[in-house]
């Protein structure tokens, strides 16, 4: 059999994604979100604390994430219980809801962060008036999962995007209710992007008696 001469290990080229784990990102379980967050208490990071909540509660991509401002956030001395945002990749306008434990945290951090309401929740620490980075945001995420003991290159900022999607959509099954709190615009990224298949259909069908 020939080889390509597009093929990269024709020319003594690694594949771009030799060495790496490819395919998405597992999706956090409750007691992991806790050991998280208790690892983030016993080490005093209020920021992250916050940060990790929120990514949790507002299922956003990083990018989204990072740039929330505080405006979007509170509503007077308060934090809303449901904000929104639109989305740079799609512009479409998503919203979520922010839980109890969420607002205490955010309260917290915004409480010793300052600021106005046009200012970043989540400030830079190297550009003035700039906000986190998805890259720093990115390099949090590694460093959480691997210190309550899960490996890092199975986990990433798309695990937060998706934990929440994911226990809703295995306790109720209602896709279209993931599609919207995703900001999806067609039902089919939503059933690949929570990698429904076969099996989670004929589960869901068993279930239904008539």
């Amino acid at each position: 059999m020939g080889i390509s001469q597009y093929d990269p290990a024709a020319a003594g080229k690694p594949a771009w994604n030799a060495g790496r784990q490819i395919g998405a990102k597992r999706a956090l379980k409750i007691r992991q979100i806790w050991s998280i967050r208790f690892y983030l208490d016993r080490e005093g990071r209020m920021r992250d604390r916050a940060l990790f909540d929120l990514a949790i509660d507002s299922k956003l991509r990083g990018c989204d994430l990072v740039r929330i401002k505080i405006g979007t956030l509170v509503a007077g001395p308060a934090i809303r219980s449901r904000s929104m945002v639109i989305q740079q990749k799609t512009g479409r306008p998503v919203q979520f809801e922010i839980t109890a434990d969420t607002r205490a945290s955010l309260l917290a951090w915004l409480e010793r962060r300052g600021g106005t309401i046009d200012d970043f929740a989540f400030p830079s620490r190297v550009v003035a008036d700039g906000h986190l980075s998805t890259r720093q945001y990115a390099r949090l995420v590694d460093e959480w999962v691997t210190a309550i003991g899960l490996p890092a290159p199975e986990y990433g900022t798309h695990s937060l995007r998706r934990t929440k999607a994911s226990l809703i959509y295995k306790a109720t099954g209602n896709l279209r209710a993931i599609q919207i709190l995703l900001g999806h615009s067609k039902i089919e990224n939503t059933v690949r992007y929570l990698g429904v298949d076969v099996d989670d259909a004929l589960s869901l069908s068993e279930a239904t008696e008539i």
